[in-house]
């Protein structure tokens, strides 16, 4: 697996990470513990060095999970983790708290659930509107100062809210939806990131799922799936979104690929800063993920892409109105 720095730091990574949120929590019901302690494990066997959870994932239990099966491999992988949630007494998400003090509790519990001395790469999950973010990189920057986190991150942040955080602490990636049918950030994050520094970190660079051919518009999705709430996900939008996917599938079949290896290593073939964290409860699949860093795209099949994806428009909002709220500023 080659290797990639997000952005001027020294944060060196396998260059296709593995989102753990969905052994734990947002599709389905929760893998089994020994199966996902297995999955992880596989990953690094297979050279994947850098991994994502958050204390809201589960919530708590992915930080767990993560912590047990990455233990035998402290000091050979980078872990990140997120803050940002505040909880009610039943350990229900109620809302955001980025508050420096909440920053510094969230930190102290993390890093006794991942069983590490210091976080490698600890990103606000989401703006708080409630908190200026100076006071978050300042919180933040104590806690690199103490030794405990390593690396500062945002995720979903806008330019601004970029920018502001870069000159208290500078930032070492930015997290957010990025994928084939999810291209947002272009217009003005990552200009930004490019001029400033910072890495790049695709979640959902497979469009939840739906980039690798094995969803349709007849699939249904359960109520602890988030896919049941996205508008992108009801039957109509992937009948729409189809076009995409053949489009994905012609280009695999004559390079001998998959959908999914031709969607991640389009990513790849973007910026060299940047690090996709596809997620899978599944080792094929974490082997098909793998393998897209092998692939290699030409100028011509990326100006093919390009073209065609031109053509095609994308239906349905990429999270309900009361989610996307929390994104961008």
């Amino acid at each position: 697996m080659q290797t990639r720095k997000l952005g001027n730091s020294n944060l060196e990574v396998s260059a296709i990470g593995l989102g753990c949120m969905g052994l734990s929590f947002g599709y389905g019901p929760p893998t089994d513990k020994q199966e996902a302690v297995s999955l992880i494990r596989a990953a690094v066997e297979r050279g994947v060095t850098f991994f994502d959870t958050a204390e809201v994932y589960g919530p708590f239990t992915n930080e767990e999970l993560v912590g047990e099966a990455l233990a035998p491999f402290r000091g050979r992988v980078v872990i990140a983790t997120k803050f940002g949630f505040r909880f009610d007494s039943n350990g229900k998400q109620a809302g955001m708290n980025s508050r420096p003090e909440h920053i510094k509790q969230v930190a102290e519990a993390s890093l006794k659930r991942l069983r590490i001395d210091a976080i490698d790469l600890f990103y606000q999950h989401r703006v708080d509107t409630d908190v200026p973010i100076e006071d978050v990189a300042g919180a933040v920057k104590g806690l690199i100062q103490e030794g405990k986190v390593k690396h500062f991150g945002l995720s979903e942040a806008g330019v601004k809210t970029i920018r502001r955080a870069h000159a208290v602490q500078p930032v070492t990636a930015l997290q957010s939806e990025y994928s084939l049918w999810t291209r947002g950030p272009e217009a003005e994050v990552l200009p930004a990131l490019e001029e400033l520094g910072i890495g790049f970190v695709p979640f959902s660079p497979l469009g939840k799922g739906f980039l690798t051919g094995k969803i349709s518009e007849d699939t249904t999705f359960a109520s602890s799936d988030i896919r049941s709430i996205i508008p992108r996900f009801t039957p109509e939008a992937m009948k729409a979104n189809q076009a995409l996917v053949e489009l994905l599938g012609e280009l695999a079949e004559r390079k001998k690929a998959t959908p999914a290896q031709i969607a991640l290593a389009w990513i790849l073939a973007q910026k060299p800063w940047m690090v996709p964290i596809p997620g899978t409860t599944k080792l094929h699949r974490l082997e098909e993920n793998i393998g897209a860093a092998s692939v290699e795209l030409t100028t011509g099949d990326l100006r093919e892409i390009e073209s065609a994806a031109s053509r095609i428009t994308v239906h349905g909002a990429r999270y309900p109105e009361h989610l996307e709220k929390r994104t961008g500023l």
